[in-house]
């Protein structure tokens, strides 16, 4: 193949680990999974070498590596913390393509020709990103993105650097390579029974019989195979940067301080959006203090983000719950403003008809959070659990709601609908009696001791039970001895027709809600 088509690929090794350990703070040479759905999706070397491997359950990850330390995946943590290398990657190597997050691509014709040789650009390319904090990256050359990344990944292997296939040898280099890398699991399979298993096999089956047995895909693949690649690099352009920082020397350890010093740059921070007629919807406040510790948290907003409404989430991340003039444990050094959410303005225009009340509503409650604090203004939104006061969920004005999966979610020994109307958020304690006078009491099988009769709410008087069902029980984490809970629920109805929803735990009997 000419060399117009000669493809280099930096490959980062576990980038996800890398990047996770990152955000948490955690030395990456220690055993480290990342999870996902209850499997591992990822693992350090030091996991690997404990017996850790992709695809096995987190108790079976866990008994092989007794020190490994578990972490959520996060896919859009792997682009937001591969993002800067990719820019400090562009800044010597133009049109790069992000295959995917910890892996680029890249023409070599150009860098190869600037640096003098193919070997000599794909050193360049390791100074480059060891400069960026990714010492154990690999460079792979090759013809076309697939072999070149293959041959990154055997520069890994081999314990080298770098790794340059010759021009025309894509095919020889490939050959002994597994055929699942270019196939998914049910063509794989099909082929290992067909006696086919490495890419070189099947590179030798005629193109024709590959295309009628296997379609379109299977010729992609059967190309890949035979190092006949016909993808080529497709260059990203590089998104505006939006993100502002600013150090500060010396260190502000006043947060009125640091919010003051702050607004030329969220005004800063605004205008470059507003320029390109965007409106910020969600960023990430990043600190850094003086004794190393850092703080990143994400904030979103109902609207749009204007720069007093940046400086209110700084504030707000650093004041905890204290108050604005109140000093910080360790003094500031450097704060970070990057966009999470951007969109364009023409979404976010005002109706033919204006939105008058509803920009009043928004804008008084903004006021008044930003006087109150984050927690200061809530909203009620339902969220998932057995107990009616378990979904009763406040959210910060601004924040995202729980996610609607998480409320309908099967939740054995939740109440069905209709869910009553009114819901104590303290329990009001209750007296339910029987005909005896004795207390209602309810067994070990769940059997009431007798009917009720009459009941009462706290102090008040004794009300006769019109009608009365249950109990049905509720049993939370009978796995955990500390953290277990049995209950049982019962309605009752008043004289007046009015029902009662009633809760019978250890203490007695409450009153969890009641149906107006």
């Amino acid at each position: 193949m000419s060399a117009a088509v000669r493809t280099v690929v930096l490959w980062c090794p576990d980038w996800p680990v890398l990047a996770a350990c990152r955000e948490a703070g955690i030395d990456p040479a220690e055993p480290v999974a990342l999870t996902e759905a209850g499997l591992v999706h990822s693992c350090s070397p030091a996991a690997r070498r404990d017996g850790v491997a992709r695809g096995l359950r987190l108790r079976e990850a866990q008994y092989r590596s007794t020190a490994l330390t578990v972490l959520e995946y996060d896919p859009a943590l792997d682009h937001r913390a591969f993002e800067p290398v990719v820019r400090g990657i562009e800044a010597i190597v133009p049109g790069v393509q992000v295959l995917r997050p910890g892996t680029l691509a890249m023409r070599a014709r150009g860098p190869a020709r600037y640096y003098g040789g193919e070997d000599a650009a794909a050193r360049a390319l390791l100074e480059a990103a060891a400069g960026l904090g990714v010492a154990a990256a690999r460079v792979g050359v090759a013809d076309g993105p697939f072999a070149a990344e293959q041959a990154a990944r055997a520069a890994a292997r081999r314990g080298e650097p770098v790794h340059v296939v010759p021009p025309g040898e894509a095919a020889a280099f490939l050959a002994p390579l597994p055929v699942a890398l270019v196939v998914d699991a049910r063509t794989t399979t099909l082929l290992h029974r067909l006696g086919v298993r490495t890419l070189g096999e099947f590179a030798a089956l005629p193109d024709d019989d590959v295309r009628r047995r296997f379609g379109a895909a299977g010729a992609f693949a059967h190309d890949r195979a035979a190092g006949r690649e016909r993808s080529r690099v497709a260059p990203r352009t590089p998104p505006p940067d939006f993100e502002v920082a600013q150090d500060f020397e010396p260190p502000l350890d006043r947060i009125d301080q640091l919010a003051f010093a702050f607004r030329v740059r969220a005004d800063e921070f605004i205008e470059r959006m507003r320029t390109r007629r965007l409106v910020c919807t969600g960023i990430r406040v990043e600190l850094d203090d003086e004794r190393g510790g850092h703080s990143s948290r994400s904030w979103l907003h109902p609207h749009w983000f204007t720069p007093a409404d940046v400086v209110d989430r700084v504030r707000w991340q650093l004041q905890g719950a204290g108050t604005a003039d109140s000093g910080l444990d360790s003094p500031i050094v450097r704060l970070r403003i990057v966009p999470e959410r951007v969109d364009s303005t023409g979404n976010h225009e005002e109706g033919l008809w204006g939105g008058g009340p509803d920009e009043r509503v928004h804008h008084g409650l903004t006021r008044v959070q930003s006087m109150l604090g984050h927690e200061g203004v809530v909203t009620a939104a339902i969220g998932g659990g057995r107990m009616l006061a378990d979904r009763q969920v406040l959210v910060p004005w601004g924040d995202r709601a729980p996610e609607r999966t998480a409320a309908e979610a099967p939740w054995p020994g939740s109440l069905p609908a209709l869910a009553p109307a009114s819901v104590f958020r303290e329990r009001l304690p209750v007296a339910l009696v029987d005909a005896g006078d004795a207390a209602v009491s309810v067994d070990a099988r769940g059997a009431i001791s007798a009917a009720p009769a009459s009941f009462a709410i706290g102090s008040g008087r004794p009300a006769p039970v019109r009608a009365w069902a249950g109990p049905w029980p509720v049993v939370e984490r009978w796995w955990d001895a500390e953290r277990a809970r049995r209950v049982h629920r019962f309605q009752v109805v008043d004289h007046d027709g009015c029902a009662w929803l009633l809760v019978r735990d250890v203490e007695g009997w409450w009153a969890e809600a009641r149906y107006d």
